[in-house]
């Protein structure tokens, strides 16, 4: 039980840091478009990657080369500069909140979250190396403990930002107020972009 509640007090301090996924999530639940599968999406491959870092921590370590990770710093880099030139868009037009709410497809919703989880190198540096390494001198029955620890973690916390985010969206039906929200996630998405770019040229 010691290692469970390690896990997650553990897992819990990794994923409080601000990233593009939390601020996609928290999105999602203002929207209030497909927070609960967002937030299952988020959460479970949370714990796959836990206990891949958990169990395989030798073999996906050797595999998640330097190489590897500039292949998702490039992707990720794409993927960001895609996802900000369609916020600029909105930016520019007249913001209709109905609309803008309907517009947006499952299949759309999925990819985009996926895309935020498992393109961004710092959930794999978060979840399978300081997890993995952390955990790897523990008892077999210790380490099942300290992955659903912190996999609660994951849980609780991405469906308590997506569901608080919703509860508050009530409060945010102006299209002035989404525009300021949008121009948030602009700056905010840029800055992490501007991050990943870094990344990208420390390689070369």
């Amino acid at each position: 039980m010691n290692f469970l509640i390690l896990g997650f007090f553990t897992g819990l301090s990794l994923i409080l840091a601000i990233g593009a996924q939390n601020i996609f999530v928290i999105e999602q639940g203002l929207k209030k478009q497909y927070v609960f599968l967002v937030c299952l999406i988020c959460s479970i491959s949370d714990l796959i990657l836990i206990f891949l870092g958990i169990f395989l921590f030798q073999y996906f370590g050797d595999l998640f080369s330097i190489t590897i990770e500039l292949i998702l710093n490039i992707l990720l880099f794409i993927f960001l500069g895609h996802f900000i030139y369609g916020k600029l868009s909105i930016q520019k037009n007249k913001i209709i909140l109905n609309k803008k709410i309907k517009s947006t497809s499952l299949t759309g919703i999925v990819i985009k979250t996926l895309a935020f989880t498992y393109l961004n190198p710092h959930v794999y540096s978060d979840t399978v190396f300081f997890l993995g390494n952390f955990s790897k001198n523990l008892l077999m029955i210790d380490k099942y403990y300290f992955g659903i620890g912190a996999s609660i973690a994951s849980f609780l916390f991405f469906f308590a930002i997506g569901y608080l985010s919703k509860l508050l969206s009530k409060y945010l039906q102006s299209a002035l107020i989404w525009k300021r929200i949008n121009l948030f996630i602009i700056i905010f998405m840029s800055i992490i972009t501007f991050y990943v770019l870094i990344e990208i040229i420390k390689f070369f």
